[in-house]
């Protein structure tokens, strides 16, 4: 008979980890992150090491992600807006008009603007979704 115990799992707004990476917490009033350690630990990471691209989750919907030259997100849209901050490296993000982005520049795209997005050289991103809240509406106050 296997008395093998199942592990707790970690509070909702926790990551399980990894080998590779330690739980981290992506809810709460105030996180903060140290953007250089993060991009540090994804490019050592054999995900990156051995692929064209790699991820993490900060925030329930933002993530710092790292890009080969040439690698490509095709077509797609998102319900809310959307941001990408270039903290590495250029990306050329294409939608109806064509941006090309270096280190520093931060462009904001539409909900539901259709966008690709192209590493025109090895870049790091933050990517941030504001997604529309779910249920009723909020009260405003006058």
């Amino acid at each position: 008979m296997d008395s093998h115990q199942e592990e707790p799992r970690p509070h909702p707004g926790t990551t399980t980890g990894s080998d590779e990476r330690p739980a981290q917490r992506l809810a709460g009033t105030l996180l903060l992150f140290d953007l250089t350690a993060e991009l540090t630990q994804l490019q050592a990471e054999s995900e990156w090491v051995s692929g064209d691209r790699n991820a993490i989750t900060l925030v329930k919907e933002g993530d710092l992600r790292i890009t080969r030259s040439g690698a490509r997100m095709d077509p797609h849209r998102t319900d809310g807006y959307t941001s990408v901050q270039v903290m590495a490296g250029r990306l050329r993000i294409v939608s109806a008009d064509t941006h090309d982005l270096s280190t520093g520049d931060l462009l904001v795209i539409g909900k539901a603007v259709v966008h690709e997005v192209v590493a025109l050289e090895d870049a790091a991103f933050l990517l941030t979704i504001a997604l529309p809240a779910a249920g009723p509406p909020r009260q405003q106050f006058d």
